[in-house]
């Protein structure tokens, strides 16, 4: 059975941020088997490759580009070199955010600017830099990866994480206020605990950290990067088009169930 056209997203041109590896790659890749052509970058330009190669085997243009999305000039390298590769940009994932584990009553203002720089101010850079692109085209989605810890307290030292995604997920939604009459789209996912390296290693570390994961999720298990595709799809598609401002939880249910609530 062939696809609904709702989802085709053949011609048009997406930018991913962060495509090396876990969600990004993933999001990557669920555009080009929808049909876009793409743009990737990440600082991680090895497996950024091994992403490139997977698009291209699918039959799909791909231009991977080293940059660090907390670094403003190297974003606008990275929008000059979009700009002569393929004239337009139609789709923007925004998917990196910078974590650095640190109670507020210890961590230092420089390291908190750190994280805000790569989690918020970066992210804006590149949805502005995006945003401009499609208003003048009159057309266009934008995607926002941020979390469920910019909806409600994480604890456990992510602090400033949580503060630059819960300020992400207002500039999705003041984005989208204003953008919403010129034609461009502006959305958020706010994914829960999804399986990474790193996540492994935090939970190797801390024994009971799984458990108490897995105690907030509905579902009863993390989630995995290739579920992100049918989200970012939907959002980067026609069947999405009166979809605006819309923070998309990906949590297995987290953030529907009340703090003494019970799976089980």
């Amino acid at each position: 059975m062939a696809a609904h056209p709702l989802f085709d997203l053949t011609g048009r041109v997406a930018l991913v941020t962060g495509a090396s590896r876990n969600m990004g790659r993933s999001a990557a890749i669920g555009l080009a088997e929808a049909g876009a052509d793409l743009m990737i970058c990440s600082r991680h330009v090895e497996n950024l490759e091994d992403t490139a190669h997977e698009i291209s085997r699918l039959g799909r243009r791909v231009v991977p580009v080293a940059c660090d999305v907390s670094d403003i000039q190297q974003i606008d390298e990275m929008y000059r070199r979009l700009d002569a590769e393929f004239g337009r940009i139609d789709i923007l994932a925004a998917i990196p955010g910078h974590n650095v584990l640190c109670h507020p009553e210890d961590i230092e203002v420089e390291l908190l600017k750190s994280v805000l720089q790569s989690t918020l101010v970066g992210k804006f850079y590149c949805c502005q830099q995006a945003g401009r692109r499609m208003l003048t085209a009159a057309k266009g989605s934008i995607i926002v990866m941020s979390s469920v810890g910019g909806v409600s307290a994480l604890g456990r030292g992510n602090f400033a994480y949580s503060v630059g995604q819960s300020a992400a997920l207002q500039m999705v939604r003041e984005m989208s206020t204003e953008w919403a009459g010129r034609g461009v789209r502006v959305n958020a996912i706010a994914p829960a605990q999804i399986a990474n390296e790193d996540l492994d290693r935090r939970m190797k570390a801390d024994p009971h950290l799984r458990e108490t994961f897995l105690r907030g999720i509905p579902m009863g298990r993390l989630g995995h990067p290739d579920e992100i595709k049918g989200v970012v799809i939907f959002l980067a598609s026609d069947a999405s088009s009166f979809v605006t401002g819309a923070v998309i939880p990906m949590d297995g249910g987290n953030l529907a169930m009340n703090a003494g609530g019970t799976h089980y």
